[in-house]
C-alpha cells in the first residue's frame, strides 16, 4: 500500500537520467509486488498527418507490433502471451504512446519487443490491410455512435481553422487513402529518441531498469527528423454556433456544450479543475448532474470535464438525453453554467472538492500503472518531481476567488459551442 505521505513518489524514490541519444528515463521501486509496468511517450502524433491522410499517425502506432526484422505478428504476441506480458501502442495529437507490463524478470523481453517495435517495424502488406480494414471498421461504429460524433462535431466547432479540430483516427476516405509506403515514411521521418520519454515503476532497481533501457534503446540514433509544427493561435469564438449531426434511429442524442479551457501549465488549471470537479463531476455528477439529472430528468447521464494538455484545452458538459428533450437540456445546462460563472462556487463545495482531490491522490498512486502515469505527467508538463509531494498544498492554496476567476476567463455564455448528435 502506498497511503502514507511519505509513500508519493518524490526526489528521493524517483530516478530521472537522460541518455546521450536524448531518451529520458524515469525509474521507481516498488518491492510489494513482483511485476513491473512500462509507459511512455515519442513526438510522433497527428499533428504531423496530410489532411488527405488524417489517421496517418493512428495507423502507424497501430502498426507497429504486426511485425518487426526480427519477429512476425504471430512471434510477437506469442513471445508476450508465454510471459503473461502485455505491450500496446496509442496514438495522439502531439506524441503517441505505449505501456506494458510483465513480471520483472521479464523487463528484458518487454523492452526488446518495445526497442524492435519502435526501431525496425516492417509494415507488412497483408497485417496492413487487415489493420486497415479493423480501422474502417472501428470508423464505421463510430459514425453511428452519438457520444463520439458530438464530441467530434464539439471540436470541429470549438477548434475552428486549428489541428485539434481535426479526428486523430481520421475518416474512411483519408484511412484508405494510405498506403504501406506512408507508413514507411511517417516511421522514417518521425520517430526517433530525442525527446522520448519512458517511465519504469515495480521490482526492478532504478540502475538496473536504466542498464536495461540502455543495452535496448541506448544505441538508436537517428538524423534528419523533422520537428512538429508549431501551433497556430486559437480563434475565439465570436458567438454561440450550435450544429446538429443527424444519426437516424438513435433513440438517445448525445449533448456537448462548453468552451476553450487553461493548458495544463497555467496558473488557471487546478482552480479550473477544483471548478469542474464542483460543476459537473463530484458526487452524483456535481450541479450539472443534480439539476438536469435528478432535478428535471432530462438526462440519461449529465456531467462535466476538463480536458488539458501542450496546447488549449476544452470545459465541456456532456448529456445523454431523450432526442425531444435536446432544447430543454440545453436551455438549462447553459443556465447552469451561467449561475457557476456569476455567483461562483460556496465554500462547503470548494472545501469537499479540495478533500476529495487530496483523498484519491493516494489511491491513484497504488498501482505501478498509476505512478507511470504520474511520472509520465511530471515529465510531459514539467511540473517538477516534488509535484505530488507538494499536491495537498497547491490544491488546499486554491480559494474561491480563484475559481470565479478561472470560471468567467473560460466561461462565457454567449459564446459556447453546442454540438448534438442523434435523431
Amino acid at each position: 500500500m502506498m497511503a502514507t505521505n511519505s509513500a508519493l513518489p518524490g526526489p528521493n524514490d524517483i530516478h530521472r537520467e537522460v541518455l546521450p541519444n536524448g531518451i529520458t528515463i524515469l525509474t521507481r521501486s516498488n518491492f510489494n509486488s513482483p511485476s513491473v509496468v512500462i509507459g511512455g511517450f515519442f513526438n510522433a502524433g497527428s499533428l504531423f498527418d496530410p489532411d488527405a491522410k488524417l489517421g496517418l499517425a493512428d495507423f502507424v502506432s497501430s502498426a507497429l507490433m504486426r511485425g518487426t526484422k526480427t519477429r512476425t505478428f504471430d512471434t510477437i504476441y506469442n513471445e508476450l502471451e508465454s510471459a503473461g506480458a502485455s505491450l500496446g501502442f496509442s496514438s495522439g495529437v502531439h506524441s503517441s504512446g505505449f505501456n506494458g507490463r510483465s513480471l520483472a524478470e521479464d523487463l528484458p523481453l518487454l523492452l526488446n519487443l518495445l526497442a524492435g517495435s519502435l526501431i525496425n517495424p516492417t509494415f507488412p502488406k497483408a497485417e496492413v490491410e487487415k489493420l486497415r480494414a479493423q480501422l474502417l471498421t472501428g470508423l464505421a461504429i463510430r459514425a453511428q455512435d452519438t457520444s463520439d460524433m458530438a464530441s467530434m462535431v464539439f471540436d470541429e466547432i470549438l477548434f475552428r481553422d486549428h489541428p485539434y479540430s481535426r479526428a486523430e483516427d481520421g475518416h474512411p476516405e483519408t484511412v484508405k487513402r494510405i498506403t504501406q509506403g506512408d507508413l514507411v515514411k511517417f516511421h522514417r521521418e518521425h520517430f526517433g529518441p530525442r525527446g522520448m520519454v519512458i517511465a519504469i515503476v515495480g521490482a526492478v532497481k532504478a540502475e538496473e531498469a536504466v542498464r536495461q533501457v540502455k543495452r535496448a534503446l541506448g544505441g538508436w540514433q537517428i538524423k534528419g527528423r523533422k520537428e512538429a509544427p508549431a501551433l497556430p493561435p486559437l480563434k475565439p469564438m465570436k458567438k454561440t454556433v450550435r450544429r446538429h449531426h443527424q444519426i437516424a434511429g438513435k433513440s438517445q442524442s448525445d449533448l456537448v456544450i462548453g468552451t476553450v479551457g487553461p493548458m495544463r501549465k497555467d496558473p488557471d488549471f487546478l482552480p479550473a479543475s477544483l471548478g469542474n470537479n464542483i460543476l459537473g463531476q463530484f458526487g452524483l455528477m456535481g450541479r450539472i448532474g443534480d439539476v438536469v439529472r435528478e432535478k428535471a430528468g432530462l438526462a440519461y447521464y449529465a456531467g462535466s470535464s476538463l480536458s488539458a494538455g501542450m496546447g488549449p484545452g476544452s470545459w465541456e458538459v456532456n448529456a445523454g438525453v431523450n432526442p425531444s428533450n435536446v432544447s430543454k437540456a440545453a436551455d438549462l445546462i447553459v443556465s447552469e453554467l451561467k449561475r457557476f460563472v456569476d455567483d461562483g462556487v460556496t465554500a462547503e463545495e470548494l472545501a469537499d472538492s479540495q478533500t476529495n482531490y487530496i483523498g484519491r491522490l493516494p489511491l491513484s498512486l497504488e498501482s505501478n500503472g498509476g505512478v507511470v502515469g504520474a511520472l509520465l505527467n511530471i515529465e510531459r508538463h514539467d511540473l517538477g518531481l516534488d509535484y505530488y509531494l507538494r499536491y495537498a498544498d497547491l490544491v488546499r492554496q486554491v480559494t474561491r476567488e480563484h475559481v470565479l476567476s478561472a470560471a468567467r476567463r473560460c466561461i462565457d455564455t454567449d459564446k459556447l459551442a453546442i454540438a448534438v448528435a442523434g435523431a
